[in-house]
């Protein structure tokens, strides 16, 4: 079950809530009572691209493999 990020716009405190895609843009009420609360953006790595290496790879230790012949 995915997790969503809220930010209670009373307190300030984030706070995270499971609850299914279906129910994603339900209001939340914050741990301390608040119902004043906005969902926020998460930034999630898909299929691992941020791990990727810009350049062509080349393996080696060095720089890509080339000066350590």
């Amino acid at each position: 079950m995915p997790t969503y990020e809220f930010r209670c716009k009373t307190c300030g405190s984030t706070f995270d809530v499971k609850r299914s895609m279906s129910d994603a843009s339900a209001p939340a009420t914050c741990p301390r009572g608040h119902d004043d609360t906005v969902k926020l953006l998460s930034m999630v790595g898909v299929g691992g691209l941020a791990a990727q290496p810009a350049g062509g790879g080349g393996g080696g230790g060095c720089c890509g493999g080339g000066c350590c012949s």
